[in-house]
């Protein structure tokens, strides 16, 4: 399924959702400067390289690498996957959170799934680009947060696609499940060819938005189930076919 739209309205406009689209995309057209081998270059100084991250874990530079290549992206369909994916869900996140909680759960989880990846590939000199691991988080927290939101979407069918709508557990739940058995295979394979995706990566950064949020709601009251049935459907006439 190809998620589309949740049935989740926000009380607030999510500024610091868009703002990380938008660099996201910013940073994207800049890369479009380089060409293949020029941009190779870029992502080997600037982004994680496994390698360079098992000689000096704690290293400064190391830290704005992991912040860099969450900025970093592959081609136009990994941007547009990864920024779909975050408009979808993580404005939720940010209403329900808070701004500064929102940042810290997506980039821990975007630390986390890093050394994920360089846990099992400690010292591959392939770059690790994308923002794959914090929105991986941000779809974890979702999945905490609002399990039961209707999510629509289509199943691509060749030249026809229908039109769905499963609540979130569901369509976060495969999503998850993918990750983790693509990530089982590609254990011990080299990364090109299992097309360049780190599988691990999604899989702890799910896991790490999955803790967070968890922590978040044991900390943090939540609204009681009445008011959060009303905050989600109280507009729901903007949701209609």
């Amino acid at each position: 399924m190809l998620p589309l739209r949740d049935l989740n309205p926000t009380r607030r406009v999510p500024i610091v959702t868009y703002g990380l689209i938008g660099v996201n995309v910013v940073v994207f057209l800049w890369t479009l400067m380089f060409s293949a081998a020029e941009l190779q270059d870029v992502f080997l100084r600037l982004s994680v390289v496994p390698s360079n991250v098992t000689e000096a874990p704690l290293a400064l530079e190391t830290l704005f690498d992991l912040v860099r290549s969450m900025f970093f992206h592959g081609g136009l369909a990994h941007l547009f996957g990864n920024m779909l994916y975050l408009w979808l869900f993580g404005d939720n996140l940010e209403d329900r959170m808070g701004v500064v909680v929102y940042l810290v759960l997506y980039f821990v989880s975007g630390f986390v799934a890093a050394f994920a990846q360089v846990f099992v590939a400690p010292f591959s000199e392939i770059p690790l680009v994308g923002a794959s691991g914090a929105i991986a988080g941000v779809l974890g927290g979702y999945l905490v947060l609002f399990p039961g939101v209707r999510v629509r979407g289509i199943i691509p069918l060749g030249f026809f696609a229908r039109r769905v709508e499963w609540p979130a557990w569901s369509v976060l739940g495969l999503w998850f499940v993918i990750q983790l058995l693509n990530g089982v295979v590609s254990l011990g394979v080299h990364t090109g060819a299992t097309g360049g995706v780190a599988f691990i990566a999604h899989v702890a950064g799910f896991v790490a938005g999955l803790m967070l949020t968890w922590i978040f709601t044991l900390l943090v009251p939540q609204p009681p189930v009445e008011e959060r049935r009303q905050m989600l459907y109280e507009r729901a006439e903007r949701y209609r076919y």
